[in-house]
């Protein structure tokens, strides 16, 4: 005869249930887990947190290197001409007095110059991603890209898509516009606060009266635009395009480091530097230029 079945509930010792109060009253209590942001938003904040912080140092920098600026300006202008160029410039960079320099700085500059270290490092990259999509090419290298090894032969052959001309067509117009995009946009932002420094607040509302420009789009960009626009233009190439590229096909692979990325950017800023100074000189010449007589347009032709 089989054995009568016993369920699990009949052979369970009773349950005490002052006992488990005692246990649940004594046990350490677990807090609960905060809410976690998602990765997109906190980010975000981050990016934010750290434009906000690089914005205000390079106003608190520029401001107080504002002699150093005026120096430059007036040794890229056609108003020291001779010798001892450096004695010329510090001369009328203190015309005014020791505080001359900084009686020059506007909202305008302090506003440009937040935007320009802030935000404006980024545009580059924004321009570069969009018509990358755009036109269906490949972007620059960017931050941890350049740390690894460049591309294998096998790697660097083009494929059927990427070897067509219409291709090669679109990922040149691409690295053409980025920066030009990009440049350009600085100097949207900061050409007529530099403008203003060059002058001084007064005498430049004096020249934008003699020159009555009726278009909301000229007095942004104000005077001389075109040579400072062209200026920014050179740095883009050599900060987004030259230096990314070969430092990532032709730097030691063994040496690679953001120390001597670092580095490396800096040397290939000041050749870039070698050739925007040119640019520089014609800014500030094209400025005395449309001086003249109280305020008149800029003919680069008779400038240079």
């Amino acid at each position: 005869m089989p054995a009568p079945s016993h369920s699990i509930t009949e052979n369970a010792p009773p349950c005490n249930d002052d006992a488990s109060n005692e246990l649940e009253a004594t046990s350490p209590m677990i807090p609960p887990t905060p809410p976690s942001m998602p990765p997109e938003l906190e980010e975000s904040i981050l990016v934010a947190y750290r434009s906000v912080g690089i914005g205000t140092f390079g106003v608190v920098m520029r401001f107080i290197g504002m002699p150093l600026e005026k120096i430059a300006l007036f040794m890229n202008s056609s108003q020291v001409t001779g010798a001892n160029p450096i004695r010329q410039s510090v001369k009328l960079t203190f015309a005014g007095g020791a505080m001359a320099p900084y009686r020059v700085v506007g909202p305008a500059s302090l506003v440009a110059w937040f935007m320009q270290y802030s935000v404006m490092g980024l545009a580059f990259q924004f321009f570069d991603h969009a018509l990358s999509k755009a036109l269906g090419v490949k972007p620059v290298w960017y931050g941890e890209e350049l740390m690894l090894p460049p591309p294998s032969k096998e790697e660097q052959t083009p494929s059927p898509s990427q070897s067509d001309p219409a291709y090669r067509v679109k990922s040149t117009l691409k690295t053409i516009l980025a920066p030009v995009l990009a440049g350009s946009l600085e100097s949207t932002v900061a050409n007529r606060a530099e403008v203003q420094r060059y002058f001084g607040p007064a005498k430049f509302a004096s020249i934008e009266t003699k020159l009555a420009w009726s278009s909301p789009l000229s007095r942004l960009c104000a005077p001389a635009f075109l040579s400072n626009a062209m200026r920014n233009v050179i740095m883009c190439n050599t900060s987004f395009i030259i230096t990314p590229i070969t430092y990532k096909l032709y730097y030691p692979q063994e040496k690679k480091s953001k120390s001597s990325l670092f580095w490396y950017g800096m040397g290939m800023n000041f050749a870039g530097n070698a050739v925007a100074i040119t640019q520089q000189a014609l800014w500030g010449r094209a400025l005395d230029y449309c001086a003249e007589n109280g305020g008149r347009n800029i003919k680069y032709g008779e400038v240079i």
